[in-house]
């Protein structure tokens, strides 16, 4: 399958009378605008990774930081260090492995051969970067470093080079990767077959991304696509039919209570937090590379934005197995990772220059229109949109 978004219809006329938002390029007259834009959605992404941080680290509703109610299941949230766990499994990482099968490959490949080839493009996350490949196998890294006790700190390009050269996760991973307080060591001091199939789903799933032939936009219904959703599904179920059971059934006895407490303390202490830190680094680096952008808007200047978007993108990925907690009580989630985007909107929020439009206040409310609204229009997609076009950065010398 080959597929360039452009203005969505059979027109070639490289002037259409009407520019559709998929079209709109930075321009003398809009660059000014641009960049004021660009600058607003780097600043509230800023915030939104302060805030989470905030909220585990210092106070969460005036309870304390949510770090201590959930390691010590205080303020009501848990509690025992078993319904801890219990939310690592259903509501991190069975969910996002889950979304990543059954929502953001199958949904494209669903559209696009049923034959909405346009909409099965506008259904992939991350197409204006052609990054939804490298996204993806994040998610499944944010998994990794749930079940693991620890982050792997590699990047995923270079992880996925190894991913390619191994066939099994025996191969790829040793006993360094995974810590003594791991869930995964839990869970072989019980069932070591258990555990090896876990970790032999979540190495396949990765993989199975990675081999998607790049960009996955342009490869919607390839083997590889099929291979990748399924192996995504296949970790999935066994997540939510294997491993949420026996946490539920067979870690009743108070003999594992000291083992259940050591893997809460451990994958707060050495995966949420550091990755939520790292978060906050990464998009502070953004901000930078944005406003020297706005400030002085080159083509070099373009391309270190979208470096940093790429650098800051990685950390949010990799905590996509704990969207619980701040993240969603306080709508932080879809504030810098709504999709899809409302483009229509975007450029409505461009050529009037109201920023405020970006923002909502009051108690998070998915059901609430408007609060839906301003997330649409804000966080690392919008700005992705603004620093991207066809899997490149944009440029400044466009003349039209």
């Amino acid at each position: 399958m080959t597929f360039t978004m452009g203005a969505c219809s059979d027109n070639d006329d490289p002037k259409p009378d009407v520019i559709t938002p998929a079209d709109l390029d930075y321009t003398t007259e809009n660059a000014s605008a641009w960049g004021n834009y660009m600058y607003n959605v780097a600043l509230l992404l800023d915030k939104d990774a302060t805030d989470l941080y905030n909220y585990w680290s210092v106070d969460y509703d005036g309870k304390g930081p949510f770090l201590t109610q959930f390691k010590d299941q205080t303020g009501g949230t848990y509690t025992s260090p078993k319904a801890c766990i219990e939310e690592m499994v259903e509501n991190g990482m069975w969910n996002i492995a889950n979304e990543v099968g059954t929502a953001k490959i199958k949904d494209p490949y669903d559209k696009y051969t049923g034959g909405d080839k346009e909409g099965g493009i506008y259904a992939v996350e991350s197409w204006y970067s052609w990054h939804s490949r490298d996204d993806y196998t994040n998610n499944i890294f944010s998994i990794r470093n749930t079940y693991y006790g620890q982050i792997d700190n590699n990047d995923v390009k270079k992880v996925s080079e190894n991913l390619n050269a191994f066939a099994s996760y025996k191969d790829f991973d040793d006993e360094g990767d995974i810590h003594e307080n791991s869930f995964s060591k839990l869970i072989a001091s019980v069932e070591p077959d258990l555990d090896k199939k876990i970790k032999t789903l979540i190495f396949n799933a990765a993989k199975a991304i990675q081999n998607i032939p790049q960009p996955f936009r342009n490869n919607i219904d390839s083997e590889e696509a099929v291979a990748a959703m399924n192996a995504c599904i296949d970790l999935a179920n066994a997540l939510k039919n294997e491993l949420k059971p026996f946490v539920a059934n067979e870690l009743t006895d108070a003999k594992y209570d000291k083992q259940m407490k050591a893997v809460v303390n451990q994958f707060a202490d050495a995966v949420i937090m550091p990755t939520y830190q790292d978060l906050v680094a990464k998009n502070k680096a953004l901000l930078a590379a944005v406003k020297t952008f706005k400030d002085n808007p080159t083509n070099d200047n373009f391309q270190k934005g979208c470096n940093a978007w790429i650098t800051a993108r990685e950390p949010w990925e990799k905590s996509e197995a704990f969207l619980f907690g701040p993240v969603g009580g306080k709508g932080l989630d879809p504030n810098m990772d709504s999709w899809p985007l409302d483009q229509n909107g975007i450029v409505q929020v461009l050529n009037s220059q109201k920023w405020d439009e970006m923002e909502w206040s009051g108690n998070f409310d998915e059901e609430d229109e408007g609060i839906a609204a301003a997330q649409s229009v804000r966080g690392y997609h919008t700005l992705e949109y603004l620093l991207f076009k066809d899997g490149k950065p944009r440029t400044v010398d466009i003349t039209k």
